[in-house]
């Protein structure tokens, strides 16, 4: 059964979400909306953006957000983000992870983040990226977060696509948002 993004997040504390898009233009729509919602909620963003993309996303906001409410976007270039040890390496990322969200977290902020994959630069094997994926929706969970999740899905690999289902309980679309059928809770690992 789809629903709205906006209603399946008032009704859940926290929320794990995959957006598997396949146009640059829904995209930016998306990633802008999911920010002025969390916004309106009064919740400290976290976008994690591809640096070209992030001019086009700031003029978008500017246009609808004040000055204070621009304060509450933390930005990250997500290849360094991803790659500041060289290689998409989940160590490294959950060292950026404990981070940026501590601090919020000790002023019992409410956070959601926005985080672009660019899977399509990831050497290696891509079991790493499940292997990342099962972490974050534990600490999700255990923490509150809703973080969504932008993946390219043009020329995916399946084994990919497949992973990053059992990942994560929701598929946000341009139809709305779904649970994913793959999805296994049990298969996530501990922090």
């Amino acid at each position: 059964m789809k629903t709205k993004l906006h209603e399946l997040l008032l009704g859940n504390k926290s929320a794990h979400l995959l957006y598997a898009f396949n146009s640059m233009d829904n995209y930016m729509k998306t990633v802008v909306r999911y920010i002025l919602d969390g916004i309106a909620k009064d919740q400290s963003i976290i976008l994690i953006e591809n640096e070209k993309y992030l001019p086009f996303v700031m003029r978008e906001l500017k246009i609808h957000l004040t000055d204070n409410e621009l304060e509450k976007i933390h930005i990250v270039n997500n290849f360094d983000f991803y790659f500041s040890t060289g290689s998409y390496h989940p160590p490294a990322i959950l060292g950026h992870i404990e981070k940026m969200y501590k601090p919020l977290l000790d002023q019992n902020k409410s956070i959601r983040t926005w985080t672009h994959v660019e899977w399509s630069t990831i050497e290696g094997p891509l079991a790493i990226v499940e292997e990342l994926e099962k972490v974050v929706d534990k600490l999700s969970a255990d923490l509150g977060l809703t973080i969504m999740c932008a993946y390219e899905e043009e020329g995916m690999p399946e084994s990919l696509r497949l992973s990053l289902l059992r990942t994560h309980k929701f598929i946000l679309n341009d139809d709305g948002v779904d649970y994913s059928d793959y999805y296994d809770m049990e298969n996530i690992i501990e922090i």
